[in-house]
């Protein structure tokens, strides 16, 4: 077997530098000699122009960073470790696309040298990194894997636009091919984070441990979500219920919305595609997963109940979470659909969103700015996602945008306190 090439003079190549590869290369770099690689070039321009636009490295910590960046395989051959954080999202039939994953290990193969440990940061169900990812770099770089090269597995935690569970700080799962390339994957991710290491058991064991992460969180939202549908129907705000039965030491403390995101709204999906694999039917999961996706169908036919006749709704909120600009398979297009569905003509603002996206994923057209609108042009001013700056609107800035009579509808609960006009009407889920 050869000798695992890695010292802490290696060089350390991550690949693919999103939401979850530029917070890590740039961590990475203060302890190693690190290269970020990603195949936009609009992305490496940007970055190197000190411009994050998922906003999760500001321009200060771009430009202190000894990072290198490159588009260029010829540049990132040879490195002791490749870390691949590319995208595993799913198909338009919900089926796990690995295409991102398959042709980064294409792309990796015939860098490898002798000694190299590829280490996995993608999310994929139990046995992509063996049963996949080590054949492919097999055939592309004519070197055997578990003799010549070797596989690694560290699942990524990065929670978009969360300023407290940053990579440094978090606990990093780790599995190695080998006892060997364990203990370098602890000493790679222990000098980064103070969060520490935990080997687990196997490779396999750490992608099923990231997998069933959010598929928990998926299906434990899918049981706020169903509650809400009951409670509306019977007249109660589920926030109302929520509150009370939070008093409880052990409540588990989620509440309803739209679930979309990189993770949560698509891991579910790989851990059922694995599960039919072995003959076994998801049960839960994909109920969860139903129930998730229809809550925005569920919205809109709750909203329009409240109103008499078509109009303008305004629809603050398109990204998949608050105070994050990331537009990735969220959930608030669903809703603004359904309600042009229902005759209604919908403008759509988003306080974090970059406009330019927002038209290029959804063709949406995002409203500038909300002091810009015509007084009382709306019937309904609907909150999706609760952004900072939506939370401190005031009770005279709804009186100017609604008409009389208006109504202010809640998704979020950013506005049960509200003191509301009177001739204004209030909603929340």
């Amino acid at each position: 077997m050869i000798d695992i090439a890695f010292t802490p003079d290696s060089r350390i190549v991550v690949v693919g530098l999103g939401y979850v590869g530029l917070p890590l290369a740039v961590a990475m770099a203060k302890k190693f000699n690190v290269i970020g690689f990603d195949i936009s070039r609009e992305r490496i321009k940007e970055l190197k122009d000190g411009f994050d636009r998922t906003d999760e490295v500001n321009r200060e910590k771009l430009e202190a960073s000894t990072i290198a960046l490159s588009t260029e395989p010829e540049d990132i051959k040879d490195a002791a470790v490749y870390i691949v954080t590319v995208p595993t999202p799913v198909n338009e039939d919900n089926s796990p696309d690995l295409g991102p994953v398959r042709s980064s290990c294409e792309l990796l193969g015939p860098l490898l040298s002798k000694g190299t440990i590829v280490i996995f940061e993608s999310t994929v169900y139990p046995g992509v990194t063996e049963e996949l990812c080590g054949p492919v770099l097999e055939e592309y770089s004519g070197l055997k894997c578990g003799e010549d090269f070797f596989l690694g597995y560290s699942p990524e935690r990065i929670n978009p636009g969360d300023r407290e569970h940053t990579v440094d700080k978090i606990t990093k799962v780790i599995a190695g091919q080998t006892s060997e390339v364990t203990s370098v994957l602890a000493d790679i991710y222990g000098a980064v984070t103070s969060g520490g290491t935990f080997a687990a058991a196997s490779i396999r064991a750490a992608e099923a441990a990231k997998v069933i992460e959010n598929s928990q969180r998926d299906i434990n939202i899918a049981f706020v979500n169903e509650i809400t549908m009951i409670f509306q129907k019977l007249g109660i705000s589920v926030y109302d219920v929520l509150e009370a039965a939070g008093t409880k030491w052990n409540f588990l403390n989620f509440t309803p919305g739209l679930v979309g995101g990189h993770c949560i709204g698509v891991d579910p999906y790989y851990l059922a595609e694995r599960a039919r694999q072995v003959n076994h039917d998801p049960r839960i999961i994909l109920a969860g997963r139903a129930i998730n996706d229809s809550m925005a169908d569920f919205v809109a036919e709750r909203v329009c109940a409240q109103l008499s006749g078509a109009g303008k709704i305004l629809v603050l909120g398109l990204t998949f979470k608050e105070n994050c600009p990331d537009l990735r398979n969220s959930k608030a297009i669903d809703l603004v659909q359904s309600l042009r569905t229902r005759g209604f003509k919908v403008d759509v603002h988003d306080a974090a969103a970059d406009p330019l996206e927002a038209k290029k994923f959804y063709n949406i057209d995002l409203v500038p700015s909300l002091a810009d609108l015509k007084d009382h042009d709306y019937v309904t001013v609907l909150g999706v996602v609760a952004h900072d700056e939506y939370k401190a609107i005031s009770g005279s800035e709804f009186e100017r945008l609604l008409e009389t009579g208006g109504l202010i509808a809640d998704v979020k609960a950013m506005w049960r306190t509200l003191d509301k006009p009177k001739h204004l009407r209030k909603w929340q889920l």
